[in-house]
């Protein structure tokens, strides 16, 4: 549903707002100094946390985006390449932390869905042998949020894995939505682990935590990167407070179903009235739309969503990107389709 001031919020799943459960868990929450290792809260989480995916260990870190900068600083060394498609989250929307804090660049594979074949990374693996920067990292992301919030196949990513192993490569799994692949495939979070050392995790995108990421991997990697997290100004203190609701949000995790029938039911809705308008594949929480297939073209469209009380969010020339997640909801993306029906009269 709406939020209170009846805004239908499309812009991203980072939008929600703490549920009555995670108030309450938040507002109750045992807390320590968690510098000190001392809050239990955050013990707990980043125990249940490890456990879900299968890892050893984790560590709890305000943001996904320190968690995987801490990722890639543990397993690279200044001046080698991360191998990663074109469109990474970790490339283009870091502000450049990998170069800052890692002395890292990245080695691109061209890619429209964060898929990425076994020779292309054998072949980009290989470039040291020929006067290119050594590589250190593969680097996958899943699900893939440039192309929509397309899943990599776990086929790809085994075999990305064994070719990672071969060339003597760590490799990183950029999970900000791990669990929306989940829910809608069916494969258990350790599966999609397994291709990886390491996983980063959002509690406060798809989940709806208000707060928090994790990188789970083996026990000293981790150990490393809590020392880590600390040069980055990531150690917090009393953070049981926002681990409580964070540990909400991953015991409901399956709810995420939801989403993918609302994103769904939108996408088929916007399809009826416009055949060519939906780019792409609906397979989790994400859908795009191509405005300049809709009447009057992609400005109109979003200047009457906004009027409309719907925010939704831009993702290149003309295109028009909805995410669904806990507060919204079909009556909300009823709301989106009345518009549309509106600009067709």
């Amino acid at each position: 549903m709406a939020f209170p001031d009846g805004i239908a919020d499309f812009r991203s799943d980072t939008v929600t707002r703490p549920t009555p459960a995670m108030r309450a868990a938040m507002a109750d929450a045992a807390v320590g100094d968690d510098v000190y290792g001392d809050d239990p809260t955050v013990n707990l989480l980043e125990a249940e946390s490890a456990e879900v995916v299968g890892k050893e260990a984790a560590v709890f870190v305000p943001s996904g985006t320190m968690g995987n900068q801490l990722a890639i600083w543990c397993q690279t060394r200044p001046g080698t390449e991360v191998i990663c498609v074109d469109t990474a989250h970790i490339r283009n929307y870091e502000r450049g932390a990998a170069a800052v804090l890692s002395g890292v660049q990245f080695r691109t594979i061209a890619s429209p869905n964060g898929e990425m074949t076994p020779d292309e990374i054998r072949t980009a693996s290989s470039g040291a042998e020929h006067h290119l920067p050594r590589v250190s990292l593969l680097a996958w992301e899943n699900t893939h949020i440039a192309s929509g919030g397309t899943i990599v196949s776990l086929a790809s990513m085994e075999a990305g894995r064994s070719v990672a192993t071969q060339a003597g490569l760590a490799v990183h799994l950029d999970g900000a939505r791990l669990f929306n692949a989940v829910a809608a495939t069916g494969i258990a979070a350790p599966t999609w682990a397994a291709t990886a050392d390491t996983v980063q995790f959002c509690y406060s995108k798809a989940l709806g935590a208000p707060i928090g990421s994790v990188l789970c991997g083996p026990a000293d990697l981790i150990a490393e990167a809590r020392y880590r997290r600390k040069v980055l100004g990531g150690g917090m203190h009393q953070a049981g407070v926002v681990a409580a609701a964070a540990r909400v949000a991953l015991a409901d995790r399956d709810r995420l179903t939801e989403d993918h029938a609302v994103a769904r039911a939108l996408a088929e809705g916007i399809t009826d009235r416009h055949p060519s308008a939906v780019v792409g594949p609906v397979e989790t929480n994400m859908l795009l739309v191509d405005g300049n297939r809709l009447p009057g073209g992609p400005g109109p469209f979003m200047e009457a969503l906004s009027t409309a009380g719907v925010l939704v969010g831009g993702l290149g020339p003309g295109l028009v990107r909805f995410v669904t997640h806990r507060d919204v909801d079909l009556d909300d993306a009823a709301r989106v389709l009345a518009v549309l029906d509106e600009l067709g009269n």
